[in-house]
């Protein structure tokens, strides 16, 4: 592996000492010095921590040779057009499985779900959440339940919780698609996407509450896509009958049972 050299280069890019860059992710310089010179190897937390702070995936981190960049490699890296959009580099994804080995469906609780863009990846994370079974679901997916917090996307109301399909590769999503999404800034979100990948690397954001404005997401600032597939609701949806039809349906039914009486009484 090439991490220390890897984060020696980040570094310089960044033109900030040892001492700075352990500082700003809470660590000693003896420690961030002994990853850079391959003294110490850094575990899963500390990799991501890592990747978060230079903006680079894993996967880049663990196995390229950015020694070997050019002007342009480093020019697409700074510029935020290295995202991994295919799925095709390393993305870490926990799951728990039952005593048969059939992975569960973990629920993320509204109060551990500020923990999540941080514990995503940490089976001791994990391992403290409710899980279930939904029979009706595919064995050979991967899902997992948000909380959905605020109005902006009825009818799935505040309270409810949206079961969703871990997408890898997000140039499959068709733009329409109701997903969650997970990013560095907002946390977990649930919204309809729009797929602007192949002109702008990013998505477009919009709530089905016309109240909210749509706002775009570069790929760099996403660390999730989940695709809707039902929720669980505290409410039934609201639904109104017309006054009109309400008052046709009436006269309807009151034709037919005078109808009725005549046909008895013949």
């Amino acid at each position: 592996m090439e991490v220390g050299k890897n984060l020696k280069l980040l570094r310089g890019r960044l033109k900030k000492s040892q001492e700075e860059v352990a500082t700003e992710l809470g660590l000693t310089r003896s420690s961030y010095s002994g990853y850079e010179n391959n003294v110490a190897q850094p575990n899963i937390e500390s990799l991501l921590l890592f990747g978060d702070y230079f903006k680079v995936s894993l996967d880049d981190l663990l196995r390229k040779d950015f020694s070997a960049f050019k002007d342009s490699d480093w020019e697409k890296f700074e510029n935020g057009m290295n995202a991994d959009i295919k799925g095709d580099k390393l993305r870490v994804l926990s799951t728990i499985v039952d005593q048969n080995n059939e992975e569960l469906i973990e629920l993320i609780p509204l109060k551990a779900s500020a923990g999540y863009t941080a514990g995503y990846a940490d089976p001791d994370y994990l391992k403290v959440l409710p899980t279930f079974h939904l029979p009706f679901l595919s064995r050979d997916r991967k899902y997992r339940s948000f909380p959905i917090k605020g109005d902006s996307m009825p009818p799935v109301v505040e309270g409810s919780y949206v079961v969703a399909e871990f997408i890898q590769n997000w140039m499959s999503i068709r733009s329409g698609t109701p997903c969650i999404v997970v990013t560095k800034d907002e946390g977990i979100v649930f919204k309809v996407v729009h797929n602007l990948l192949n002109s702008e690397q990013s998505f477009q954001l919009c709530s089905t509450n016309t109240f909210y404005e749509p706002y775009k997401v570069h790929a760099n600032d996403i660390i999730e896509m989940w695709k809707f597939v039902n929720y669980i609701s505290p409410e039934l949806p609201e639904f109104r009958i017309d006054d009109n039809d309400l008052s046709k349906s009436l006269r309807s039914l009151q034709s037919e049972v005078s109808q009725l009486k005549t046909m008895m009484k013949s």
